[in-house]
């Protein structure tokens, strides 16, 4: 519950989420090719989800996840 009510005073989920995945695939040196090629999606949809442009589900969530070596939490941190 706590992470959800911090979302929604401080903005769009999606959008926080996207950028929390940018913030740690760009600390990996990580393209979006290259990070959609680990998790088995295409770029243009990792472009979307950084943008906070798509609803991510958790299945796609936990691959990102797991191409990046982190766990699903991290990405709402």
């Amino acid at each position: 519950m706590r992470i959800y009510f911090y979302f929604m005073e401080n903005g769009n989920i999606n959008l926080q989420v996207g950028n929390n995945i940018r913030s740690r695939r760009e600390l990996q040196n990580l393209s979006q090719e290259e990070l959609a090629f680990r998790a088995g999606l295409h770029r243009a949809y990792i472009g979307q989800i950084e943008r906070g442009e798509k609803n991510i589900g958790i299945q796609n969530l936990e691959k990102i996840a797991i191409a990046l070596k982190i766990s699903i939490k991290d990405l709402f941190d």
